[in-house]
């Protein structure tokens, strides 16, 4: 490991924990890419290998448009519809709050507990250290400079100056950061700090 790597892992660890009073919260990773070069598609990988790690995770997804996550002529949406600020459904299995304001990154995360690692989508600009995809396919550039990233996710082999791992297959990429995050399982769970 040379000391430009060494120099950016230990940045991205000041920045992917945020302190609290005396306790460490929870390391927040951006993955950034242009539209259209896969950063769903290899979340969804990368998920179930963290899963398999024994990893409970949070994704948040930046979207560029208006979004609409209720269905027109459901209960919730009606309410919404009629002046509701705020409207929570819940069942027996999930729980979802739908706000009609917008929020920042930050103040998402700090709205997320109960989980080892936050992973956003999207977001390039924000705060958090950023894992950078490219596909050679897309005709897509790094959205990136190399430099300001922890690491590559690639189908094409290049020498970054940061870690590069394989777009077809999330397990290094998982293995690195249980590794650097340091987030080791004791007894079956995974130990945030």
């Amino acid at each position: 490991m040379d000391i430009i790597h060494i120099t950016r892992v230990l940045l991205f660890a000041k920045h992917a924990f945020f302190l609290e009073g005396d306790q460490m919260e929870i390391p927040v990773i951006t993955f950034a890419a242009y539209s259209g070069v896969g950063k769903t598609t290899y979340l969804e990988k990368l998920l179930s290998r963290l899963k398999a790690h024994g990893l409970r995770a949070a994704v948040i997804k930046h979207d560029g448009h208006d979004f609409q996550m209720d269905r027109p002529g459901t209960d919730t949406c009606r309410l919404a519809e009629a002046g509701a600020d705020t409207v929570a459904i819940v069942s027996g299995r999930r729980f979802a709050l739908l706000e009609q304001q917008s929020l920042t990154v930050e103040e998402i995360v700090s709205r997320i507990t109960d989980v080892d690692l936050i992973l956003t989508e999207g977001f390039k600009h924000g705060p958090y250290p950023k894992i950078a995809l490219y596909r050679m396919a897309s005709g897509k550039p790094l959205a990136l400079d190399a430099n300001d990233c922890l690491a590559i996710v690639t189908d094409k082999p290049m020498d970054a100056g940061c870690p590069v791992f394989p777009l077809n297959d999330p397990e290094p990429l998982a293995t690195y950061l249980i590794s650097t995050l340091d987030l080791k399982k004791e007894n079956g769970n995974v130990d945030n700090g």
